[in-house]
């Protein structure tokens, strides 16, 4: 199931947002060696080049049109195809940056450990995911996938995991880390309309949704979910529909 730049750029800014936010908190002057893992389309590879410069950063994603897109934002930049389930640095990093990717492994915390190992002393591991299964513009989503013909398309499940609570990535981190920090940010976006919330999901994490349903489905099972997004975010007083999105932050100080 490709990615597509294009759709993913569409909310660049409000994507972008979070990554600034993480960024802010690395507590590194300088770095050697870094890597925005899971870079996409290099909106978040910018702002690490944007601040350290441009030598010894690289970025990588498992998608050819994501890193197409950042190739062409960053041509002086070293971005790599790879699977974040197996990858490792081949030296050790001062910081590995990943904005919005760990949420789709389901494995993720054995991932964060390792990685954790492939940091130099005082190098720092950064990350970010959408903390919103229990959000309106994902309870839609499961309603829709029970609500129409396609439904035997979601006999197994395709939503991601929940992600776990704090507490389980400081225990996880804290026996490699000097120190480790974690938090929630909520976020609240105003979007244009109820459409302009499914464009944005049309990005992420309806996706997986759109796709087991299938072509045939697909046009429908949209605008089903269209008709629940209406409902479940009411316009304000501009017209605007207000997106609330939870995302969690951890920044790991390797000992």
């Amino acid at each position: 199931m490709a990615w597509s730049a294009s759709q993913y750029v569409k909310f660049e800014d409000e994507r972008t947002r979070p990554a600034r936010d993480l960024l802010a908190q690395v507590p590194l002057e300088s770095v050697r060696h870094a890597v925005d893992l899971g870079c996409g389309p290099g909106n978040s590879t910018e702002l690490i080049v944007g601040r350290f410069g441009a030598a010894g950063v690289s970025g990588l994603d498992s998608d050819a049109d994501m890193l197409r897109a950042a190739r062409e934002r960053l041509p002086g930049t070293p971005f790599v195809q790879a699977d974040l389930a197996a990858w490792q640095p081949e030296e050790p990093a001062d910081l590995l940056f990943a904005n919005a990717v760990f949420q789709w492994l389901p494995n993720h915390l054995d991932i964060l450990d390792r990685l954790m190992d492939g940091l130099a002393p005082g190098g720092v591991l950064a990350v970010q995911m959408p903390d919103n299964l229990n959000e309106p513009s994902h309870l839609m989503m499961e309603e829709t996938a029970q609500a129409g013909p396609w439904r035997d398309r979601f006999e197994k499940s395709v939503r991601r995991n929940p992600l776990p609570p704090p507490s389980v990535y400081y225990d996880r981190l804290a026996p490699k880390s000097a120190r480790v920090e974690v938090w929630h940010t909520i976020y609240n976006h105003p979007m244009e309309s109820a459409g302009a919330i499914v464009e944005w999901v049309k990005g992420t994490g309806l996706r997986p949704y759109l796709h087991a349903a299938g072509p045939e489905h697909r046009d429908a099972f949209a605008a089903d979910y269209l008709a629940r997004i209406e409902k479940a975010y009411p316009p304000l007083s501009d017209g605007k529909r207000l997106l609330r999105f939870p995302r969690l932050f951890l920044v790991a100080v390797r000992k």
